[in-house]
C-alpha cells in the first residue's frame, strides 16, 4: 500500500461500475444517458487515482455477459466506446496513464479494436496510472486461457506438471505484472463481484455503495478509501500477527 493524505492507499483499486441504466430511468432519459453521464464518473475517479498516485485503476467496462443485452443498448455502448478512445486517449496520455484492454477482443468491431491496439500504443511507455479497461472480459474466460496457456506450455515441454504453482497461474492471467487489486469497489446496490477477476479478488476488501454510477464523485471516492484504510488485512494471519508485522 502506499501513503497518502495520513492514511494507507490501496495500490490497485477495481471498479464494478453499475448503475447507469437506472440512474437514467430515475430522470425519465434513455439508457444511454445514462453511460454518458457514467462516462463523466470515470473521468472523475481517474483524476483522482492520478492525484492521489495509485498506481493500478481496473474498471470493469463491459462483461462477456453484456452481449446478451438488447442490441440497441449493446451498439450504443460500442458507439460511446469509440468516441471515448478517440476524445479522451490524449489527455490521459498527457498524465502518463497507461491504458490496457482486457478481455476477448475478438467480437468489438473492427475498427474499436483498432481504436484499443492504437491507445496501447501510445500510452505503453508511460509510467504513471496503469488503466485496466476490461471490456469481453469474464473472471472464468481469465482463467481459462490461462489454462490453455499453461497446458500449451506442458505440451511443449516448457513447463513441468509439478512445477505449476500460483504464481504461474498469476502470470498467465490478464493483470499479470500487477499487484492484485486492494480495493473492489462496486456501485449501484448490488453485492456480489458478477464473474469479475476471480482470481484476482481472493483477499482483496469488498466495498458497496448504494450510490449509482454517475454519482460516484470524488467525495464518494474519498469515503471507499477512509473506509480502506480502516480495514486490518490479515491474509490469513491472526490479528495479533498482523500487528507485530505492522510494527516490524
Amino acid at each position: 500500500m502506499t501513503k497518502n493524505e495520513g492514511f494507507s492507499l490501496p495500490r490497485h483499486v477495481a471498479v464494478i461500475m453499475d448503475g447507469n441504466g437506472r440512474w437514467a430511468q430515475r430522470r425519465l432519459l434513455p439508457r444511454q444517458a445514462g453511460h454518458r453521464a457514467g462516462l463523466t464518473a470515470v473521468r472523475r475517479l481517474i483524476e483522482g487515482c492520478v492525484q492521489r498516485g495509485i498506481g493500478a485503476l481496473t474498471l470493469f467496462a463491459f462483461s462477456s455477459e453484456n452481449w446478451q443485452r438488447p442490441q440497441g443498448e449493446v451498439g450504443s455502448l460500442m458507439g460511446l466506446f469509440v468516441n471515448a478512445l478517440e476524445s479522451e486517449v490524449a489527455e490521459l496520455h498527457k498524465n502518463r496513464v497507461c491504458i490496457r484492454f482486457i478481455g476477448a477482443r475478438a467480437q468489438f468491431s473492427a475498427a474499436l479494436q483498432q481504436g484499443m491496439r492504437a491507445s496501447e500504443q501510445l500510452t505503453a511507455g508511460n509510467d504513471g496510472l496503469v488503466l485496466n479497461i476490461a471490456a469481453g472480459y469474464g473472471g472464468r474466460w481469465d482463467l481459462v486461457q490461462a489454462a490453455r496457456h499453461l497446458a500449451t506450455e506442458a505440451v511443449d515441454g516448457r513447463l513441468r506438471v509439478e512445477e505449476l504453482d500460483e504464481q504461474q497461474v498469476s502470470n498467465s492471467l490478464a493483470l499479470a505484472g500487477l499487484p492484485d487489486p486492494d480495493l473492489f469497489i462496486r456501485t449501484g446496490g448490488e453485492q456480489r463481484i458478477s464473474n469479475f477477476l476471480l482470481w484476482n479478488l481472493a483477499y482483496t476488501e469488498l466495498y458497496f455503495t448504494e450510490l449509482l454510477w454517475p454519482d460516484f464523485d470524488a467525495a464518494a471516492l474519498q469515503a471507499a478509501l477512509s473506509w480502506f484504510a480502516q480495514r486490518q488485512r490479515r491474509f490469513g494471519r491472526t490479528p495479533e500477527q498482523t500487528r507485530d508485522a505492522g510494527h516490524a
